[in-house]
């Protein structure tokens, strides 16, 4: 089995890794002038694990894309658009593609399943790859649960049994909406999380838990998708690992703005809430914490005074609705 992987930051490194070890011929891509790839090209490592010998690199994506007849998808969200529309002029067809990335198209509210196929004109096979799991802990040995969805359901399983390990236990995905919706949402209750963090609200986090995914559930309902996956691996199921890991980019970017501080990783959770938000008005689903988050981070609101009133609202049943 061929397998390519394109993005070589932190995860997708880490997916390279991954698929080596499991005895797969691996092609690792990345963009010629990205410091990911400068560092990988100079010593093949990065600040998580170090390349096996084994891993082609290049910054070829006809030489990748050519390797693979597996191919894994690991960049900004907010770039695939443009990233389809490059792939769609190679010779793809028939080739499998995995999106290993969790995110909402802030501009659109379009998946990113939709936003691939969007871009791609021509007969391909797309599955998405989510759930918890950090590459400190991967590749310390610690095991996690992920899921693989797609809407061809053999595809499902086909990819379970290509990249299940005792390191990775796949459930199969049948929920693309909830699972896709699920995923990238957890990082906007992340951005809230860290917030708390920040202002010494730690113990608000159980509740925090509980109210973020009831609304993402309202949501997932509205998109067509089923409530119930909300409470699966891709969303509350990758709390752990988003709420209260300190590797977790977005609940330390929460942190960091509470404090005032500046925090230059990537935190995909801050397109995704303008996606929500917007989400929310098209398809009239009240989304009380993602609301919150966006009116800190685009209204520029009072960061604690949104997070009381969040926690103070009026009144209601618990299960309303």
């Amino acid at each position: 089995m061929k397998i390519s992987v394109l993005g070589c930051g932190r995860w997708g490194s880490f997916l390279a890794w991954y698929c080596v070890k499991l005895g797969y011929d691996v092609m690792l891509w990345g963009r010629k002038n990205s410091d990911s790839y400068k560092n990988l090209e100079l010593n093949r490592q990065n600040s998580y694990l170090t390349l096996p010998p084994s891993i082609k690199l290049t910054n070829s994506l006809d030489e990748a894309i050519s390797h693979g007849d597996v191919i894994i998808i690991s960049i900004s969200a907010q770039g695939l658009r443009e990233f389809a529309g490059r792939l769609s002029k190679y010779n793809i067809e028939g080739k499998t593609f995995v999106l290993c990335m969790k995110g909402i198209e802030a501009d659109t509210g379009k998946r990113l399943t939709e936003v691939f196929n969007d871009g791609i004109d021509k007969d391909v096979n797309l599955a998405i790859w989510v759930g918890p799991g950090h590459v400190q802990d991967y590749i310390n040995g610690i095991p996690n649960c992920m899921v693989i969805d797609s809407a061809d359901t053999g595809i499902t399983k086909e990819l379970v049994d290509i990249f299940a390990s005792e390191l990775i236990r796949f459930y199969y995905g049948h929920d693309l909406i909830g699972n896709e919706i699920g995923a990238a949402s957890k990082n906007v209750i992340g951005i809230a999380a860290g917030m708390l963090d920040g202002f010494n609200l730690t113990s608000l986090k159980g509740a925090l838990m509980a109210r973020g995914t009831r609304e993402i559930s309202r949501l997932i309902r509205a998109l067509g998708g089923d409530p119930f996956t909300a409470y699966g691996l891709c969303h509350l199921g990758d709390y752990e690992a988003t709420l209260f890991s300190a590797h977790s980019h977005n609940r330390r970017f929460g942190e960091a703005y509470a404090k005032g501080e500046y925090f230059v990783k990537l935190a995909e959770g801050v397109d995704t809430t303008r996606a929500l938000v917007n989400l929310s008005k098209e398809y009239n689903v009240d989304l009380p914490i993602c609301q919150g988050v966006y009116a800190i981070l685009f209204d520029k609101r009072e960061p604690e005074k949104v997070l009381n009133d969040m926690f103070l609202r009026s009144i209601k049943f618990e299960f309303w609705g």
